[in-house]
């Protein structure tokens, strides 16, 4: 009974592992968080950039959260596994397994586990990782393009789409009225009624035809949050929240018609009031 039991229990592994390997082969990145839960500091120990250099090593194209995406990854979240390192608890052993999961967050693949005795907690990390990792190896990962995920990009990218279209509005609303303006100053000047002074007159077009540059503000610190940063105060209040687009250093602010993108070292907040262009600058730290 045994021995026919044996075979079928090899074969049952043979499948699930050409399985996974088919299913890890249809992603083209694995996106490493800064931190892994188990542990109080960003890449404490170096434990994230060992998990980006080991998969590279493997074969896939890692990349650490937060740094600048592909393009095709920008358009596509669903090309990217989220990786993630789980920590089994034990008396006298380091116990860690690796995780993979899709953009819908379906676990799509989970590692064997590494295990090491020493008690340094650095050398231990490192070990039942290196140690977990071997199974990633036996995957003979290769990146093939699958049209059930490559197809998700019109439905996910129609919400940038979106968002770069009221971000190209705003900005022909302020060409339009940087035309308005020229025209005005090109325009015959009109003939003043006596009892008006011209200085009056001047000064009240001034206020209405000057754009509106404010000094810097106090200082706003960025927290990542999702599909963007909120803008924090000293004090700490949510100041702003602003969201990714697909320009570069350009986000639309959550719940105003306004856009925040940087200018040289500047970062310029833009934005209408009734028919005058205002700008901001605002300090943000990142």
């Amino acid at each position: 009974m045994k021995a026919k039991f044996f075979p079928i229990l090899i074969a049952c592994f043979i499948i699930t592992s050409v399985f996974s390997q088919a299913n890890l082969n249809n992603y083209k990145y694995v996106i490493i968080p800064n931190k892994f839960d188990f542990l109080k500091e960003k890449d404490q120990y170096k434990l994230n950039s060992l998990a980006q250099f080991l998969f590279n090593k493997y074969g896939f194209e890692a990349i650490m959260e937060g740094t600048a995406y592909p393009e095709d990854l920008i358009r596509n979240r669903c090309l990217a596994l989220k990786s993630d390192v789980i920590k089994d608890s034990g008396m006298f052993k380091t116990k860690l397994s690796l995780e993979l999961k899709d953009c819908n967050d379906r676990v799509v693949y989970t590692s064997g586990e590494g295990e090491s005795r020493e008690k340094d907690y650095k050398t231990a990390y490192n070990q039942a990782l290196r140690e977990a990792f071997k199974t990633v190896g036996t995957l003979n990962y290769k990146y093939e393009p699958n049209e059930n995920i490559t197809s998700i990009v019109t439905s996910q990218t129609s919400g940038k789409s979106e968002v770069t279209d009221e971000i190209q509005q705003l900005r022909e609303e302020i060409q339009n009225l940087k035309k308005e303006k020229e025209v005005a100053v090109v325009a015959p000047p009109k003939v003043v009624a006596p009892q008006q002074p011209i200085s009056k007159l001047v000064e009240e077009k001034s206020i209405k035809e000057t754009v509106i540059i404010q000094g810097v503000s106090n200082v706003l610190y960025a927290q990542e949050i999702e599909n963007g940063f909120q803008l924090v105060d000293s004090s700490p209040k949510v100041v702003y929240r602003i969201k990714s687009t697909g320009i570069s250093n350009t986000y639309i602010v959550e719940g105003k018609s306004a856009i925040v993108y940087k200018k040289g070292d500047d970062w310029v907040l833009e934005y209408y009031v009734d028919s005058i262009l205002k700008q901001d600058v605002l300090n943000i730290k990142f």
